[in-house]
């Protein structure tokens, strides 16, 4: 319905209770909008409560009485924001008094620009809540659970707290990259070891600049560091550790093991190995080493030969045995027969004119030398002529002077034998040989010996057969004295009864 009149001459169309600027359509405009914008405070994560210049409720959402577990039925529109605070105290959930609650929320209410707090609930809850000021006064407060944002920040911090203890407190030096290779973790540990102050390896620097600064430091020294890079990066792409030494120019050996990283980047540690190394030196050469001498052990100098023997084109083998150590041992005792041995250990020593010659102690009294490519038979028996003049000069020792002999057995390689067992029995027959010859003497093998010391073993062996089986008979030849026909003594004989002899 439209109604049209005249007005100073001009006609005028009024429109009618259904017109665009009806009272019923501007309501259900009205309606419309209240229902947006209750449902969109209704669905907010968050809580939400707007109160007037009076302090009393304007609206709220179901989040906001769900936080504070608030009666439904008596926080509704109009009621006073200190009655709320009371409700909230009536049913258990805030840990203060209403009065002390509104004294500590009313600051920030006041303030003409937005505030944040955060409030401890009774059952441990943490709630922020924000307010926000209104133009016609009043104000809209937000409210939001931060519980599990709190303990997970908590851990967070625990995390780190550890993580920073566990970094100051390893005994390892720790660098870790990130997927650019760009320093982000680096401990007290590596500054210890490699003797830098912090602002020499800042945050932020390259896994290039760092390798760049310890050669211009003097630290390492020789690094080619392209390749150092390029091994690196092969390592890490491929999804393996990798594990180097680094020498130190002060004399220290650093281990490296570098460990890719998931999602890019790498963890480096740094050990300083150097007393390890030692250590493992040290029990190496005690293995390979006699204690007492110091020369190279039964099983170095197996070893040695053995490598020997695929490289020189000749080689002689000299088995030495002192003459008449025992004698000293008896008369002087053991630490004066220790003190020979070292002391005829550093005269052979003084007689070999090789770098590469080798001798060794094989235990007692017993040593041995490798000569490395002598230019025939003469160049040995030369050698062999300087160590029985050197051991045969007096060892002096406080006062008294000890003279001992040496007996020497030499096998030649190729001649004697081409492997080691077959020379060192050679070369132990003719010392056998020497030994039986008399003292400071030398002998060379011959064929023949073999088949002597057969012999005589085979002796030794039935002999010591002998005494068991009762194949010994005793017998006395009487001595008599020719002028008067008397028996003035008699001769022991000892027949051997030998069924194989």
């Amino acid at each position: 319905m439209s109604v049209t009149h005249v007005k100073a001459g001009m006609p005028v169309r009024r429109e009618g209770a259904e017109g665009i600027g009806s009272p019923r359509r501007i309501d259900d405009e009205l309606r419309k909008q209240n229902d947006r914008f209750s449902a969109a405070v209704e669905n907010m994560s968050h809580g939400l409560c707007m109160f007037d210049a009076n302090e009393r409720m304007i609206i709220c959402n179901g989040n906001y009485v769900s936080i504070f577990c608030l009666d439904a039925e008596i926080v509704r529109p109009g009621i006073r924001f200190f009655d709320i605070l009371q409700h909230s105290v009536e049913i258990g959930v805030a840990s203060q008094s209403a009065e002390e609650l509104y004294a500590i929320r009313k600051p920030y209410i006041d303030q003409a620009k937005p505030s944040t707090y955060e409030e401890t609930l009774s059952d441990g809850r943490i709630i922020d809540i924000s307010h926000r000021p209104l133009v016609s006064g009043g104000w809209v407060s937000i409210y939001e659970d931060i519980t599990e944002q709190r303990r997970a920040e908590r851990e967070l911090k625990e995390q780190h707290r550890r993580f920073d203890a566990a970094l100051a407190n390893m005994s390892q030096g720790l660098l870790m990259y990130d997927a650019n290779g760009k320093l982000i973790v680096r401990n007290e540990r590596f500054l210890e070891l490699y003797k830098v102050m912090p602002a020499d390896f800042p945050l932020g620097m390259s896994h290039n600049h760092v390798i760049e600064k310890l050669l211009r430091l003097g630290i390492y020294a020789g690094i080619d560091i392209d390749n150092e890079i390029k091994n690196t990066v092969a390592s890490l792409q491929a999804g393996k550790m990798r594990s180097i030494q680094r020498h130190l120019a002060d004399g220290r050996t650093l281990s490296i093991v570098q460990r890719p990283m998931g999602g890019g980047g790498w963890v480096a540690t740094f050990d300083d190995i150097t007393e390890r190394r030692r250590a493992e030196e040290r029990m190496t050469h005690l293995a390979l080493h006699d204690t007492l001498t110091n020369l190279p052990n039964r099983s170095m100098f197996r070893d040695r030969l053995d490598q020997a023997l695929g490289e020189a084109a000749n080689l002689a083998i000299l088995s030495l045995d002192l003459d008449r150590f025992k004698a000293v041992n008896d008369t002087w005792g053991h630490p004066v027969g220790d003190w020979l041995l070292k002391c005829v250990a550093e005269r052979l020593q003084r007689c070999l004119r090789n770098e590469t010659d080798v001798v060794a102690r094989f235990g007692g009294d017993e040593f041995v030398i490798i000569q490395f490519n002598p230019k025939g038979a003469a160049d040995t028996e030369k050698l062999a002529e300087r160590i029985v003049d050197m051991i045969g000069k007096p060892f002096r020792d406080k006062s008294r002077d000890m003279h001992v002999g040496i007996s020497l057995g030499i096998a030649l390689f190729p001649d004697d034998g081409t492997d080691a067992d077959t020379l060192l029995k050679n070369a132990d027959m003719a010392l056998y040989r020497a030994k039986s010859e008399g003292r400071n003497v030398y002998r060379f093998f011959e064929p023949g010996m073999d088949a002597m010391v057969r012999a005589r073993r085979a002796l030794e062996t039935d002999l010591e057969a002998a005494l068991p089986r009762r194949e010994f008979e005793l017998d006395f030849q009487p001595i008599m004295n020719i002028a008067s026909g008397e028996i003035v003594g008699a001769e022991a004989l000892m027949r051997w009864h030998s069924p194989a002899r």
